[in-house]
């Protein structure tokens, strides 16, 4: 064990630890402040300790050791949340799942299988491809499961094949004094007691740490297209994706960057798009019924002022495209060097979706800040990525000012602070004001009962 242990972390627990680990518990302030935020966060909240367990069984030990002396558990995977998920306010040990790793099952002919909680989408895409199979939930970075289920994630694809929410059969949860439990199983419905597997996801590990997960696996479309088209403004490409989701249209991903977005995409992945604003979109199925989707969102970009219709099954230029569009964050961040980039979200009605994303252009260009908008769309959630400088208290003053107006814009219309984001520590105080005092007060009765001490993640989701 390191010499340098922090003050609230005691000799006995870490002692345990240190045995039960090896080299694989840590106190070195180098690696806790590795662990002390994640993306896209601002303030470091070291914890006293960092613990890399391998099995279940192991963070069952470190559960039970920390449960016995009233030490905070923090769980946390590849670290690319954005809401100060995984920062350790309230210190304790950060215990992180990376080194969980293996693809425990496959059931081809069940279209399931079950994950460790280390185990990254790219990782686990890698591993199905061979068997004619894929896992489609993608929010851009290549997060672990564990982490994706615990902040119930989204992404491109969501329009399609749903959230992590709608694709997870079942659960292996450690509870805060180490219980192991399973939740869920692979029928595909269940009318047996409480649906224990949805109160875990989304809980951004409040109430247990999530080391196993059972999903729902997808066969690799027959065709896979992709798309892109150019509005000359905003409205535009956003009337399009409203109709193509009212009318049915079964497109697999649709995106949409702003101008300023692809100005920054063309420097950053060497592209020569037209400077305005896109829409990026994915057909999946057979040969024929990809060239109809694409044929029917040509025609209604064209009603919207859209041009430049281009569409393509080559492999290569898809994958071009839509890594440019996983690498918005970065492309953001070269657009004003020396900046950081703090990354919202919300989500709204698809009705709603036009108005709200024009409104917060207005608002951002108004207060002459850098901030481009991407957004899957198709289901009404959008981003803004805030290019602040790290110097300049005014500018994060008015990027939050923005921020907190886009939120009660979205809530207003019944639309969501967080689509796929999580609460965690920068979003409590919407908690009460998107549900209400009774339903928020449900959500703390719930968190009482599994975690009576607040070991859990503490200070995430409620004020």
């Amino acid at each position: 064990m390191d010499v340098d242990v922090a003050d609230r972390l005691d000799h006995a627990p870490a002692d345990a630890l240190a045995r039960l680990l090896g080299d694989r518990f840590t106190t070195r302030v180098g690696m806790r402040e590795q662990y002390g935020r994640g993306e896209s966060y601002p303030h470091l909240h070291l914890p006293d300790a960092v613990a890399f367990p391998m099995t279940t069984q192991e963070v069952s030990e470190i559960a039970r050791i920390c449960s016995a002396h009233g030490i905070a558990m923090v769980p946390s995977g590849a670290g690319t949340s954005l809401e100060g998920h995984i920062a350790a306010p309230h210190g304790g040990v950060a215990i992180n799942l990376s080194k969980m790793d293996r693809v425990l099952e496959v059931h081809d002919g069940d279209l399931d299988g079950i994950v460790e909680a280390g185990v990254t989408r790219e990782a686990l895409n890698h591993e199905l491809r061979d068997r004619g199979l894929f896992f489609p939930i993608d929010p851009g970075a290549n997060a672990t499961l564990g982490g994706m289920a615990a902040t119930r994630a989204s992404g491109t694809n969501a329009v399609r094949y749903g959230t992590m929410a709608t694709n997870i059969l079942g659960l292996t949860v450690v509870q805060p004094d180490g219980t192991i439990i399973h939740t869920g199983g692979r029928a595909r419905k269940s009318a047996a007691g409480y649906d224990l597997t949805r109160l875990y996801v989304g809980s951004e590990g409040t109430l247990g740490i999530i080391t196993q997960v059972r999903l729902r696996l997808y066969g690799i479309p027959e065709t896979i297209a992709a798309a892109t088209c150019v509005f000359d403004d905003l409205a535009g490409a956003v009337a399009t994706v409203t109709e193509l989701v009212q009318l049915g249209v079964p497109v697999a991903r649709v995106e949409f960057l702003d101008d300023v977005q692809v100005r920054a995409c063309n420097a950053w992945s060497h592209l020569d798009l037209p400077e305005k604003p896109h829409l990026f979109l994915e057909f999946h199925g057979s040969p024929t019924a990809t060239a109809e989707q694409a044929d029917m969102a040509a025609m209604l970009a064209r009603g919207n002022g859209g041009s430049d219709f281009q569409w393509t099954s080559s492999t290569e230029e898809r994958n071009r495209l839509w890594k440019a569009r996983h690498n918005a964050y970065f492309a953001a961040v070269a657009l004003k060097p020396g900046a950081g980039v703090w990354t919202s979200d919300v989500c709204v009605p698809v009705s709603h979706l036009s108005d709200a994303v024009l409104a917060v252009r207005q608002d951002i260009d108004a207060n002459g800040l850098t901030a481009p908008i991407v957004g899957h769309v198709g289901d009404g959630n959008f981003h803004v990525l805030f290019a602040i400088d790290p110097d300049d208290a005014g500018e994060r003053e008015r990027a939050e000012q923005v921020y907190e107006r886009m939120i009660d814009r979205a809530i207003s219309v019944g639309g969501s602070c967080t689509g796929e984001h999580g609460i965690g520590l920068m979003k409590r105080h919407h908690l009460v004001h998107e549900h209400g005092e009774g339903a928020v007060a449900t959500m703390r009765a719930i968190k009482q009962v599994l975690d009576p001490r607040n070991l859990m993640n503490p200070g995430k989701i409620f004020l």
